[in-house]
C-alpha cells in the first residue's frame, strides 16, 4: 500500500494560556485534496505551522511519505515538498512582488527567471499580478495572491492553504478549483483550511473536524451538509438572518464627484464617484480586491487627505479636508481590512488597542487627561466576552490571537462605540461561520439603531445578506448602485469587469 503523504501522530502543543493543540492525529494520502475545518481558535493554524516547521510541537511526530521528520524550520519543509499559504501574510513590505517570491525559493533561480515564472503562473491561475509592483502597494486581496503563486512556483508535493478564496471573487475561485484539482491529479496533497462549508462540500474529499484544539471527528463532506458540518464544528447550526427592508432616513454620508489621481505608478486612480449612505441602510461595494476600493476607504475614513472640496460630506459637513480623529467625533468610525498594523498594534495589549478607537470614552478630560487603565481593561473585557473573543484576557497581546479572532475584538470595538456611521471593510473575513453569524447579526442590529453603514468586501453572499443596496467598484470606477433584491451573483460578476450600464436600476 502507498504510505500517506502526510501523517500527524498525536501532536500535543501547549502555550502559557491555553492548550492549541491536544493528542491531534490526521493522514493525508498522496493527491488527496483534505479539509481541516475548525471554528476560531480551535487550534488549526498552530497544527498547520508545526506540519510546516514554524512551530514546535511539544509530543507527537510528524510523517512525510511514510517517515519520521523532525521539521525544524520551513525551509526544511520545503525541501521536503511542503509549501503553505498564510492567512497572516509574511511578505517584505519595501521590495517586489518578484524579489519577495524570488527570496521564498532557492538560490538555482534568477531573479529574472522568478519574474516571468510569476507573470506566467499569476495569468494560468487568474491571479492578476504585477511582479514590478512594491508589496507595500498591494491590497489584502492581490497580498494573498502573492502568497498563492510563491507557494505554487514551488512545485510542492504538499500544499497547505489558509482561507485562499476569501477574497476572489465566485470566477475566480472556480478557477481556483480546476487548479487544486489538476494538481491534485498529479500526486499533490492538499490541506484546505476555510471556513467556507460549500467550497469544502465541493472540493474535498476529506474532512477532519476541530474544536478546543482536539480532533473531534473526520467526514466525507460530499455527503454532508452545510448544517451537519457546522454542528460539527461549532456544536450548533449559525442563525439565519431573515431578509429584511430597512426605512431609510436622512443622508449621513455623501461622496459627490470624487476623482483622485494616484501617486503611485502601480495605484488606481478614482474616477467620478458619487453615491450616497443614509442613516438606516447597509450598502454594500463589492468588487475584486484591487480595484480602488484601498484608495477609496483612504479617502472616507480621513487617511487621504488630498480629496477635492465637498467631494466627502458627513451630515451635511464637508470632510474633504477633515482627518480620522475629526471624524470619529462626528460619529465615524471604520474597521480597516489590514487587521495587525492598522486595525490593531501588534505588539500592544488588547486593552492598550481599546484605546486606538476609544480613547475619549476612557481617557479622562482636560486637564488631566490621564488613561485610566481600569476603565481601558474594562472596556477591553467587555468587548471580549460580547463578541466571544478567545483571548488571554484583556492584557493578551493582538499579535497571540488567531486571525478569526482578533477580526471579531476589532469589528466589536468600532460596533461598541455606538456610531452613526459605520466603514467596514471585509468584515468577516477569516472568521469561521458561527462568528460570521454573529458579526453579521450585530451590524444588522446596528443599522437598525439607526446608523448608516457601508460595507466593502469581496464576499458577495455576505453582501446580499446584509446589504439593502449595492455597488460594484472596478478599475476605480462605481457602478449605479442596485436593490439587493434585484441583483443577482451573475449580474454583479459581471460588473466585476467593468460591464455595468448607467441606467441599471436604483
Amino acid at each position: 500500500m502507498t504510505a500517506p503523504r502526510l501523517e500527524v501522530r498525536h501532536v500535543t502543543k501547549r502555550y502559557p494560556s491555553v492548550v492549541a493543540n491536544s493528542d491531534v492525529s490526521l493522514s493525508v494520502a498522496p493527491g488527496e485534496i483534505h479539509a481541516v475545518l475548525g471554528e476560531n481558535g480551535a487550534g488549526k493554524s498552530t497544527l498547520m505551522k508545526i506540519i510546516y516547521g514554524a512551530v514546535k510541537p511539544d509530543q507527537g511526530e510528524v510523517l512525510v511519505d511514510g517517515q519520521p521528520s523532525r521539521i525544524r524550520n520551513p525551509q526544511e519543509a520545503r525541501a521536503l515538498g511542503i509549501s503553505m499559504v498564510f492567512q497572516h501574510f509574511s511578505l517584505f513590505e519595501t521590495v517586489t512582488v518578484a524579489e519577495n517570491i524570488w527570496l521564498g525559493l532557492d538560490r538555482s533561480h534568477s531573479l529574472e527567471s522568478v519574474r516571468e515564472r510569476t507573470a506566467q503562473k499569476a495569468r494560468e491561475y487568474g491571479l492578476d499580478l504585477e511582479p514590478d509592483r512594491p508589496v507595500h502597494s498591494l491590497s489584502v486581496g492581490e497580498r494573498q495572491r502573492v502568497e498563492i503563486v510563491r507557494a505554487l512556483l514551488t512545485e510542492p508535493k504538499l500544499l497547505i492553504l489558509d482561507e485562499p478564496t476569501s477574497v476572489l471573487t465566485p470566477q475566480a475561485v472556480h478557477k481556483l478549483f480546476v487548479t487544486l484539482r489538476q494538481l491534485a491529479a498529479t500526486g499533490c496533497s492538499i490541506l484546505y483550511i476555510s471556513h467556507k462549508l460549500d467550497e469544502i462540500r465541493e472540493l474535498c474529499s476529506q474532512c477532519t473536524v476541530m474544536r478546543g484544539g482536539k480532533v473531534t471527528g473526520s467526514v466525507d463532506p460530499r455527503r454532508e451538509s452545510n448544517a451537519s458540518l457546522s454542528r460539527l464544528m461549532i456544536g450548533a447550526e449559525p442563525p439565519q438572518h431573515a431578509p429584511h427592508t430597512s426605512s431609510a432616513g436622512e443622508v449621513a454620508l455623501a461622496v459627490r464627484s470624487l476623482s483622485l489621481p494616484t501617486p503611485d505608478p502601480f495605484g488606481v486612480a478614482l474616477h467620478d464617484i458619487s453615491f450616497e449612505l443614509r442613516v438606516g441602510e447597509i450598502v454594500g461595494i463589492a468588487g475584486v480586491s484591487g480595484n480602488g476600493q484601498q484608495e477609496l476607504l483612504a479617502v472616507l475614513s480621513g487617511e487621504q487627505p488630498r480629496a477635492p472640496a465637498g467631494s466627502v460630506s458627513l451630515f451635511g459637513r464637508d470632510m474633504s479636508g477633515r482627518g480620522p480623529r475629526l471624524r470619529r467625533r462626528e460619529g465615524l468610525h471604520f474597521v480597516p481590512e489590514e487587521r495587525l498594523g492598522r486595525g490593531a498594534v501588534p505588539g500592544m495589549t488588547l486593552a492598550s488597542n481599546t484605546l486606538l478607537t476609544r480613547a475619549r470614552h476612557i481617557v479622562g478630560k482636560p486637564p488631566l487627561g490621564w488613561v485610566a487603565p481600569r476603565a481601558t481593561a474594562a472596556l477591553a473585557a467587555d468587548i471580549i466576552a460580547r463578541f466571544q473573543v478567545k483571548a488571554g484576557g484583556p492584557q493578551a497581546e493582538a499579535k497571540s490571537l488567531s486571525g478569526g479572532n482578533l477580526q471579531k475584538f476589532i469589528v466589536g470595538r468600532e460596533i461598541g462605540a455606538a456610531p452613526k456611521v459605520l466603514i467596514v471593510a471585509q468584515p468577516t473575513w477569516g472568521v469561521d461561520v458561527g462568528a460570521a453569524a454573529q458579526i453579521r447579526g450585530e451590524l444588522l442590529a446596528l443599522r437598525d439603531a439607526g446608523c448608516a453603514m457601508l460595507v466593502v468586501s469581496e464576499e458577495l453572499d455576505e453582501l446580499f445578506e446584509i446589504c439593502d443596496r449595492l455597488h460594484v467598484i472596478a478599475k476605480g470606477r462605481l457602478s449605479p448602485s442596485i436593490a439587493t433584491r434585484d441583483a443577482s451573483v451573475e449580474r454583479i460578476g459581471e460588473w466585476m469587469s467593468g460591464l455595468w450600464s448607467e441606467a441599471a436600476p436604483c
